[in-house]
């Protein structure tokens, strides 16, 4: 069994100076205060307006993010690379749901791909599926395969109206244009997954897609949020019931309070797990499926959990798979959890981190979650800060 230790700061924040461990550390401090995480948006965004962009940039920015363009990454990716760390460019502008904006944001997938395409630094491009589709599209698509859970997406649009049948056809054609981009430079690519009244519509599209273009080798990843209580089934269905080679990201999910919100406001079961227990039972029963499947089923262990990350790393001894093995990847958000990414790739497991970008306004809603995640001392910001503060104290003994 792999002999790993996710305590070892040195390696964890090796590629830190001490001025940057301090800035972190102010920065994690400072989402310990319930004013600046509740009105934190509209602060940065009250900054940018009064011409105060480097505020923002220089901090919060800066911990989260790898730039404002791809050509801005750069520095960050070959940072990473020299840990043996890769670089997922996520293209993170979000709630524009004009049509000119989804074309934009296509053409900024595919340039995510072109930058990947034969880069060991890049392993993999990512989307959301609502930077193409309007939500509300996804949603009525979404309804249909409710009542109907066999209908193909060219049928899907048959039934709708009108005007958001176009709109579904215009989004599916961006859809597989990027899949087949994706294929066409040999490029692994993730579909994330998103709220659960959407998510049918996107499972159709890349399951159709993973049909495709899924033929020597994964190249399309569905996104699996095990957060959800059916969707370890679904994993296991998918799995049994299909034949060639299938890709997952196993992730716990993000919209837990939106989700069960909904719910109670709508009347219908909640579809998030009673409990954290429940839940990483089913993201490590999940692990275990992929891996015992790995002939065929390629995975990223998306976790900042320790558990999990360990646990992965003890299937693949006992299944004998190598810890480079090219079906096999663990991630981590950029910012987040050094010490589980760096430790990995110390040990010469696959690692990459999600490095999101776009210009700083409009990143500024995936900026407010990560505020909202880390805060409260006894969650992800208390373990970054004690971590960093270790790391500081080891340095000045």
């Amino acid at each position: 069994m792999p002999n790993l230790s996710f305590q070892n700061t040195e390696i964890a924040f090796a590629h830190k100076s001490t001025n940057e461990l301090k800035q972190a550390k102010l920065l994690f401090k400072s989402f310990n205060y319930p004013w600046l995480i509740k009105h934190g948006d509209s602060l940065a965004k009250l900054a940018i307006t009064l011409g105060c962009k480097s505020v923002i940039k220089n901090t919060i920015f800066k911990q989260f993010c790898g730039g404002e363009s791809i050509d801005e990454c750069e520095l960050r990716i070959q940072s990473l690379a020299q840990s043996d760390i890769g670089t997922i460019l996520d293209y993170s502008v979000e709630g524009e749901e004009e049509e000119t904006v989804f074309i934009a944001t296509c053409a900024e997938i595919k340039k995510t791909i072109d930058k990947a395409s034969g880069n060991p630094q890049i392993p993999f491009s990512v989307f959301k599926v609502t930077g193409i589709i309007a939500f509300d599209v996804l949603e009525m698509a979404s309804i249909e395969l409710h009542k109907n859970a066999m209908l193909a997406s060219a049928e899907i649009g048959e039934l709708l109206s009108r005007v958001e049948s176009q709109q579904w056809q215009m989004g599916v054609a961006r859809f597989f244009e990027i899949a087949k981009h994706a294929y066409s430079r040999k490029v692994r690519l993730f579909v994330d997954a998103e709220e659960s009244w959407i998510q049918p519509a996107i499972d159709r599209l890349a399951e159709e897609a993973m049909k495709l273009y899924n033929v020597e080798k994964a190249i399309i990843f569905n996104t699996i949020q095990l957060y959800r209580h059916d969707r370890l089934a679904y994993l296991n269905h998918t799995i049994n019931s299909t034949t060639g080679f299938l890709g997952f990201k196993l992730v716990r999910g993000a919209y837990m309070e939106k989700e069960r919100a909904r719910a109670k406001e709508k009347g219908y079961e909640d579809p998030i797990q009673p409990n954290k227990s429940a839940t990483d039972d089913d993201y490590n029963s999940a692990v275990k499926v992929c891996l015992e499947n790995n002939h065929r089923v390629s995975v990223c262990i998306g976790t900042h959990n320790e558990e999990s990350s360990l646990l992965g790393t003890q299937i693949q001894a006992a299944n004998n798979i190598d810890s480079n093995s090219s079906h096999v990847f663990y991630s981590q958000l950029l910012g987040m959890s050094d010490h589980i990414s760096y430790n990995l790739a110390h040990a010469k497991y696959n690692v990459c981190k999600y490095v999101p970008y776009g210009p700083v306004s409009a990143v500024i809603p995936y900026l407010t979650r990560r505020a909202q995640e880390n805060s409260g001392m006894a969650g992800q910001m208390g373990r970054e800060l004690s971590l960093i503060n270790s790391e500081i104290i080891r340095r000045k003994s």
